[in-house]
């Protein structure tokens, strides 16, 4: 994700990152962690779209410097739906900083 060493990666950052917490190999909070740990992806907007309402989970992300932690809905349609809203506001509507 980050590249090598002071290698820069050959692709750019993304504009927005949309987390699950719940991940096949990693914990999404490791991966909040490392994003935020790492000088080059620090600054990046990453929104948490977890199924999970333990508060433990919401205080950590946002102990991490998450943007925005939002419940997916279970409904395919409405998590499309929700996602395409969040997308709609943290790159048209947010003014980020320079």
């Amino acid at each position: 994700m980050h590249g090598r060493g002071e290698e820069l990666p050959i692709y750019p950052l993304p504009h927005l990152v949309l987390l699950d917490l719940k991940l096949p190999k990693v914990d999404g909070i490791q991966v909040l962690q490392a994003i935020r740990n790492h000088p080059r992806t620090q600054k990046l907007i990453v929104v948490v779209m977890a199924s999970s309402t333990e508060n433990q989970d919401l205080t950590d992300c946002y102990e991490l410097g998450v943007n925005s932690y939002i419940v997916k809905p279970l409904e395919f349609q409405q998590f499309i739906d929700v996602a395409r809203q969040v997308g709609l506001y943290w790159m048209l509507l947010n003014q980020a900083s320079p």
